[in-house]
């Protein structure tokens, strides 16, 4: 059994009842091999936690380099496969990273918006994920976190279809423009089960 495998487990017996996580549209989220880029919104440090629970397979997330400097911590989160960034600045080392991850067959978990939304709302999102929509072939997920975080409120995780991708990469679109698109289709997944 892998670290992530046992952290895993451990993770969901805690959360799954303590929050009454109900996942939607699972059948959305491709189970077999292939990079798949999951894209979500941000209303809580227990984000990368909840969407990973809620996955059929593995996730790869991009994590603020902040936690890898927290003594112990930082070799937990490692361990459980996700990969520093620097926020605030192009970090090529984690663009790279992130190309691989996707390349090699697994899923990329990202947070367009880049920090945790102080209102709840979904915020404007960065063209990282644009970026990796376009520099690869992988599925493109959007996925919606609906709240509160409270005792045994009932906290949904949904996966919306994948996104068309075929005609944009043809198109040479920009990264914004892809972006803007997985926000709109992350603000759809909001609305409708809210």
């Amino acid at each position: 059994m892998t670290f992530y495998t046992f952290a895993r487990s451990v993770v969901n017996s805690i959360f799954r009842p303590l929050y009454r996580v109900q996942v939607i549209g699972l059948e959305n989220f491709p189970k077999e091999e292939g990079g798949i880029l999951l894209c979500s919104n941000h209303i809580h440090n227990f984000d990368p936690i909840i969407v990973g629970i809620s996955t059929p397979r593995p996730v790869h997330f991009m994590a603020k380099e902040e936690l890898f400097q927290v003594p112990m911590l930082g070799g937990i989160v490692r361990k459980c496969n996700a990969f520093p960034v620097k926020r605030g600045m192009s970090d090529r080392e984690a663009l790279r990273k992130g190309l691989n991850v996707l390349k090699e067959g697994n899923v990329l978990g990202l947070f367009p918006e880049g920090t945790r939304s102080k209102t709840g709302e979904l915020g404007k999102g960065l063209a990282g994920a644009g970026f990796f929509a376009l520099k690869t072939d992988a599925l493109v997920v959007p996925c919606a976190v609906i709240g509160p975080y409270k005792s045994f409120k009932r906290l949904k995780v949904v996966f919306g279809k994948p996104i068309e991708m075929e005609s944009l990469r043809k198109e040479k679109a920009s990264a914004e423009q892809v972006t803007e698109l997985i926000m709109s289709e992350i603000h759809k997944l909001i609305k409708e089960h809210r």
